[in-house]
């Protein structure tokens, strides 16, 4: 190669330029499927007109320190607005936040805010995590209506994921307000949306598909059971994510 060069530059041929092309975009992350964060539940369709976020609910990075449903990304603002119809999950003084990571960073901290108020961090110490997460969160004492906004701080980079969710703290109320259009038949309760049924046996694994804990699938002719609740995506097949399918 050496020798090539300077034969160009003696005949004077117009200098070699190199080109740096642009590094690949960094793979999916992570968010909160259990109990259902925001994002979890525009993916699942339980709320409409969610933008982007209903095709990518693990992609909500932005720089630490943020008190913000969004990360401070605009594409995703319709998480950070409170007056949309977020359906509420009944939760006790403490509640089990189960996460799904679909790339499994170096981690600091694990966070978790309601208002301003930081209730509880998990100390990772720079440690990898598994493809799966779960913290015991105490609400310390609070009741009603509660937005709990949990933040992944990453070791290795300034960034952070975000993800909220809407908790109803004692009581029974419907998990999900009124809605704000149609009435729905009183013959399906207005808390049960159609992507939650569980998949027949012989249905095969799709993405962007909502799959309930126990059901069961084909993926390149072996069946699976899931072991833990959460919305399909590309790259999660049954074949590739343990934490989420067993062989059967």
């Amino acid at each position: 190669m050496k020798h090539r060069i300077a034969a160009a530059a003696g005949v004077g041929l117009a200098p070699l330029l190199v080109v740096a092309l642009p590094a690949a975009p960094a793979a999916a992350h992570g968010y909160i499927n259990s109990p259902p964060s925001r994002q979890a539940m525009c993916a699942q369709g339980r709320v409409s007109d969610c933008g982007p976020i209903v095709y990518e609910p693990q992609s909500v990075e932005g720089p630490k320190g943020q008190q913000n449903c969004h990360g401070g990304l605009s594409q995703f603002a319709q998480l950070n607005d409170d007056s949309r119809p977020w359906p509420t999950t009944s939760a006790g003084n403490r509640v089990t936040v189960n996460w799904v990571l679909t790339a499994r960073h170096a981690t600091s901290t694990w966070e978790y805010f309601i208002g301003t108020t930081r209730i509880a961090v998990f100390n990772d110490g720079g440690a990898r995590p598994g493809a799966t997460v779960s913290h015991q969160v105490d609400l310390g004492g609070r009741t009603g209506r509660q937005k709990l906004l949990a933040v992944w701080n990453i070791a290795d980079t300034p960034m952070a994921f975000y993800s909220c969710v809407d908790l109803q703290v004692g009581g029974t109320p419907p998990t999900t307000p009124p809605p704000t259009t149609t009435t729905p038949p009183t013959t399906t309760p207005p808390t049960t949306p159609p992507t939650t049924t569980t998949p027949p046996s012989s249905g095969t694994w799709v993405p962007n598909t909502a799959y309930a804990t126990g059901a069961q699938v084909t993926h390149n002719g072996a069946a699976y059971r899931c072991v833990q609740g959460h919305t399909s995506l590309a790259g999660w097949e049954p074949d590739v994510t343990p934490a989420l399918w067993q062989r059967i």
